[in-house]
């Protein structure tokens, strides 16, 4: 990222790779359960729509805190972790692409110049998103269909374990399933790469140019939470959209598009923003733990290296 003081030694891309990956993963063991929640609300009433919410349907989850509740006294405080496994095989390798690579494919794209505009910050942001779902996108598929299964035991479990949901999905779906949604996921994270790094980028940009904060802690953090808010307010409709196509069975919906318009025709615009508040508690506390650490990694293994 932006901010180095000339005489600093810059990471290499091994450590902003390795970094971006491990970093990642540590801030995805503190924010799963707000993603959890998310997932949940964003999937509540599918199928159901407008018309059995106003018979008075009962809603199952309210809000990110009584989603939570619910989900603890229901199936137990495990249930805020379903999925965790292919969570952080997720982010081993997404994270690692889209954020590790970042830096890299902005020299790329500005032949080494020090004079970065906006075209190039986010042409490099939609190359790392794009490549990073092509190479994760299984692990995000049995991620959200760990996260949208309610706990039970026995046969009634949807998936009983990691590798069997991978098995189970291609079996059954064959290995288009596995990638079911890309096309969203794609344009989801153009969006949230593009609005995240590039926001976490000017943020600390500016922040360095023209305030006494230093590369530090401060600047880390305020870039971030300003990114994760920026992040949640764009790209929101898309993710669940995401969520919806990557959980539903197949023959569900034809498309990724089709699954856009049944929620508009029978929930209404609104659906669009479901689980918003837990989206941006996760995405901005997720990208405080996880940029924050990113940024003292790089650091340490810097370190390391002059040793």
């Amino acid at each position: 990222m932006v901010g180095f003081k000339p005489a600093d030694m810059p990471p290499t891309a091994a450590v902003k790779f390795i970094g971006a990956g491990t970093a990642a993963c540590i801030a995805d063991l503190f924010t799963f359960p707000l993603d959890t929640a998310k997932v949940r609300l964003q999937i509540q009433g599918e199928g159901k729509g407008m018309a059995a919410c106003s018979h008075g349907t009962a809603v199952r989850y309210r809000g990110v805190f009584g989603t939570i509740t619910t989900m603890v006294r229901t199936e137990g405080a495990r249930s805020l972790y379903n999925g965790l496994v292919a969570g952080l095989q997720r982010q081993m390798s997404f994270a690692s692409v889209r954020i590790g690579l970042y830096d890299s494919v902005k020299s790329f794209y500005t032949k080494g110049s020090e004079h970065v505009g906006i075209g190039s910050r986010l042409l490099a942001g939609c190359t790392t998103g794009a490549m990073a779902v092509a190479l994760a996108q299984p692990t995000d598929v049995v991620k959200v269909r760990f996260q949208a299964q309610a706990s039970s035991s026995g046969p009634n479990r949807r998936y009983q374990g990691t590798m069997q949901a991978y098995k189970a999905i291609a079996k059954e779906e064959g290995m288009r399933g596995l990638w079911r949604g890309t096309g969203p996921n794609i344009a989801r994270n153009a969006i949230v790469n593009c609005t995240e790094l590039v926001t976490y980028d000017l943020i600390k940009d500016c922040l360095l140019r023209n305030t006494p904060l230093t590369d530090d802690l401060p600047c880390h953090f305020t870039s971030a939470f300003g990114a994760g808010f920026c992040t949640t307010v764009i790209a929101s409709p898309v993710d669940v959209v995401k969520t919806r196509y990557m959980n539903s069975s197949l023959g569900q919906y034809s498309s990724a598009l089709n699954c856009a318009l049944t929620m508009a025709t029978k929930e209404g615009p609104i659906a669009f923003y479901k689980g918003f508040m837990p989206s941006f508690l996760r995405l901005g506390s997720w990208n405080v733990v996880m940029f924050v650490t990113y940024e003292q990694l790089k650091r340490a293994m810097m370190a390391a290296r002059q040793i």
